[in-house]
């Protein structure tokens, strides 16, 4: 992890479209594909018998990809998500399909998110071409309840998520859909949720989810980080930093919570933090968003991290308001938000005895 890095061009947004078996995503997928905003996009999918667009077919671009009457652009997935990815965008940069600005990524039920995720981290050739819009994350308002409760993969899409899609509320009662979004609230506090029958939501709604807004070209930082999500629960101010704004629990594993630190940070103690973390936490980091006030800097860091993987800092060109407190948001599993707190404490205080 080194020093923070401009961006001017985040490249072509992805989002991940995920979400447990049965909670309705090819149900949504389908109606978004038939929407005249969703063009400019590639669609990537495991089977294109799975999401019914025989009638919507214009084109037969080979045998992995067809152009639909929307100007979306859908691919079949064969095996290696790197390999698929690299070749689309070849094929954009030749010409032989539309100039997309999207990617849309359609996972399996089952799927951890993670993986996608470090891809578009992780490899030097896609990270330098692709970059994360958001988790998009669908939950079915009848057996998500019980799907939450009983299958971890189920309580991690959720936690990972930027938007949430509640499916089939017109199937349940209305107190059954209260109680499945406050427990989803509980998991991700700062993820909008979104109510949906028959998988009919607006694209606007889903998308636009990361740190750089490529339509205005600027970075939009109280949108994603959302930390007042976190304010509910307010467990007291120390020395320097709130020990716990919004600590949020479901059943016993997944915290969601937002750390602030008023005094500037030493850049040799935050990268060392974050390399313990990853080293001995790593697999129950789930995700970390924040805005960093690094000393002797004039201008933010905007960090991002899911489990191993870290993009590299982005610097941004001014702090969004008058607000000059680092702000960090943590979904963990199985990780006492003290544990954290105490660790940076511990770096930094380290950090300026070697400095004086």
């Amino acid at each position: 992890m080194t020093g923070g890095t401009d961006t001017s061009d985040a490249g072509i947004q992805v989002s991940l479209l995920t979400g447990f078996l049965g909670s309705g995503k090819t149900t949504l997928l389908n109606r978004l594909l038939r929407h005249p905003d969703m063009a400019e996009t590639a669609v990537l999918v495991n089977e294109f018998g799975d999401i019914g667009i025989d009638h919507l077919l214009v084109e037969q671009v080979d045998e992995d990809m067809v152009q639909l009457t929307t100007g979306c652009l859908c691919c079949a997935v064969q095996g290696d998500l790197t390999r698929a990815l690299r070749e689309l965008f070849l094929k954009r940069v030749k010409g032989d399909v539309t100039q997309f600005r999207r990617v849309l990524i359609e996972t399996t039920g089952l799927a951890d998110p993670a993986p996608v995720i470090h891809t578009l981290m992780n490899d030097p050739v896609i990270a330098t071409r692709y970059f994360l819009d958001g988790v998009i994350t669908t939950v079915d308002a009848v057996h998500g309840a019980g799907q939450l409760a009983r299958h971890p993969e189920s309580r991690k899409q959720a936690a990972v998520a930027d938007r949430i899609v509640i499916t089939k509320t017109d199937l349940a009662e209305r107190d059954a859909v209260a109680g499945l979004e406050a427990a989803l609230k509980s998991l991700n506090p700062a993820a909008p949720v979104i109510h949906a029958v028959m998988g009919d939501v607006a694209p606007d709604r889903l998308f636009g989810c990361g740190l750089y807004d490529p339509a205005t070209k600027s970075f939009d930082v109280r949108r994603w980080l959302r930390e007042e999500a976190y304010s509910g629960d307010h467990a007291g101010h120390d020395h320097d930093h709130d020990h716990g704004h919004g600590a949020h629990r479901h059943a016993s594993d997944i915290q969601a919570f937002c750390m602030t630190y008023d005094e500037a940070i030493e850049w040799p103690a935050f990268v060392a933090w974050i390399q313990t973390l990853i080293t001995h936490k790593g697999e129950n980091l789930l995700r970390i968003k924040g805005l960093v006030n690094i000393a002797g800097e004039d201008q933010p860091i905007a960090i991002h991290g899911v489990q191993h993987v870290f993009h590299s800092p982005v610097r941004l060109p001014a702090w969004p308001g008058e607000d000059r407190r680092s702000r960090i948001v943590f979904i963990t599993r199985d990780i006492e938000p003290a544990v954290i707190r105490s660790s940076l404490d511990a770096l930094q205080q380290a950090a300026k005895e070697t400095a004086g």
